[in-house]
């Protein structure tokens, strides 16, 4: 049970790395026409929501579906920046996780 669990959080890190290209895509879309924060240049919430994308990936090894709060949070000022819902049926449409690479160990 042990070795299981030590390759899931392996396997997690790497599934992070090869999965970024996707999330980056699917949340890039999900930003277009939002407001963007003059600090970053980037829609409210890019960050968290990348964040969150890959852990729960991590954790599921699947993407996400239904509807799921955002956490609340804070911007590099601290600055609180509220909690936001995400439909994940719209947001991951189209998308697939990246097969593992056959020749990975």
């Amino acid at each position: 049970m042990t070795q299981s669990m030590n390759d899931t959080k392996t396997g997690g890190k790497e599934l992070k790395a090869r999965c970024m290209p996707v999330v980056t895509e699917m949340v890039d879309r999900w930003a277009e026409g939002k407001p963007l924060n003059p600090d970053s240049g980037k829609a409210n919430g890019y960050y968290r929501l990348t964040g969150w994308l890959l852990d729960y990936m991590e954790q599921h090894g699947a993407l996400p579906n239904g509807v799921h709060a955002m956490p609340e949070g804070r911007d590099r000022l601290n600055r609180p920046e509220p909690s936001f819902p995400v439909d994940f049926d719209a947001f991951t449409e189209g998308f697939t996780l990246p097969e593992q690479d056959p020749e990975a160990p």
